[in-house]
């Protein structure tokens, strides 16, 4: 029994032509008539020919041209991802790939547009971004989509969008959890959560306060919703004004970033109040400190490491029009101060003082 591979040699015999007419079909270059691409791909089907990607990459000379498009500001998870990507991009210099991270204003569908248009302009062979729910967001990834540009929303999903994948955690169960979680920590008592999201217009956002209200029982009230469009000074002022106004608060969920603001509330709020109990998002700098000096409770961390090889492996599986691997949402890891991993240099993004 012949166990050999077929080859490209093979699919060419088989379909009746030469053999740089079959590299062109199967490797998608054009310049061939559609009588032809139709009777190459039947060869590459009934052969069960695999294209060799890296091989077809390396005869070529291909570089790929990849963009990360990132909220710039103060938000300590972002700037750890953009350290996190900036690591990764000068590791795949020795592989042919040309990974660039971009940055637009935070809560800016206008600014993340104008941003998409002109990287494919520049011919990009695929874009990973953190996009908000806005119709000009959809618009822009239909428009990339139709250039033959896939595009992974990263972080926060787009719905409604033509986007290729979604890679981060599912945010509606994220807030779900963090309901269960300061349900169980009431112990069957009354309570009210303050609420903190950097804008209702981030889709990740929006989800984590659907998950809060769905799981959250009656007997715990949701104090009205504090955006703080991920700013620490906003933050601080709008918490310290909440504390003051509603002594019922018995809970802070912080769905979004400038956390350093939230901390040096806590920091400062008089001996004879009982702490609230406090849930945020992502392990950082900041927010490992608070954890360690018991200013806060519980960090739901996502794993931007595991996001970045996803994204990476994502866009080259899809500039070579195949399917990524990995679909699933990522599982985020739940910490308390007892099981905070070894300090390492993947927390020490932090933001900066204001």
């Amino acid at each position: 029994m012949n166990s050999r591979r077929p080859t490209l040699a093979d699919v060419a015999q088989r379909a009746g032509v030469s053999y740089a007419t079959a590299d062109r079909v199967v490797n998608g270059r054009g310049g061939v008539s559609e009588k032809t691409v139709r009777n190459v791909r039947t060869a590459v089907s009934d052969l069960n020919y695999v294209r060799n990607v890296a091989a077809a990459n390396l005869s070529q000379q291909r570089y790929y041209r990849f963009a990360a498009v990132l909220p710039e500001g103060t938000n300590a998870f972002f700037a750890r991802m953009r350290a996190l990507l900036g690591a990764a991009a000068e590791r795949l210099l020795v592989d042919r790939v040309n990974l660039t991270i971009e940055t637009v204003a935070a809560f800016d569908p206008g600014a993340l547009r104008d941003r998409l248009e002109s990287l494919a302009a520049e011919g990009v062979d695929g874009i990973a971004l953190v996009g908000s729910d806005d119709v000009s967001t959809v618009d822009a990834i239909a428009a990339l989509r139709d250039g033959g540009i896939p595009v992974l929303t990263l972080v926060s999903e787009v719905p409604g969008s033509n986007r290729a994948a979604y890679v981060g955690i599912d945010n509606t169960v994220a807030g779900s959890t963090v309901a269960r979680l300061i349900t169980l920590a009431h112990g069957g008592r009354s309570g009210r959560i303050l609420p903190i999201v950097g804008g209702l217009s981030a889709r990740d956002h929006a989800d984590r306060m659907q998950g809060l209200r769905n799981t959250v029982p009656s007997q715990i009230t949701l104090a009205p919703v504090i955006e703080g469009r991920d700013r620490s000074d906003l933050v601080e002022t709008f918490v310290a004004d909440a504390l003051k106004a509603d002594p019922s608060i018995t809970a802070i969920y912080s769905a979004g970033g400038g956390n350093s603001g939230l901390v040096r509330v806590l920091k400062s709020l008089p001996q004879d109040r009982p702490r609230p109990i406090v849930v945020l998002h992502e392990l950082v700098a900041n927010t490992r400190s608070a954890l360690e000096q018991d200013l806060i409770d519980i960090i739901i961390d996502q794993r931007p490491e595991e996001e970045v090889a996803r994204v990476i492996e994502s866009l080259r599986l899809l500039a070579d029009r195949r399917d990524p691997l990995m679909t699933d949402p990522i599982v985020p890891t739940i910490y308390v101060r007892e099981n905070l991993p070894q300090d390492t240099q993947s927390t020490q993004a932090g933001e900066p003082p204001k």
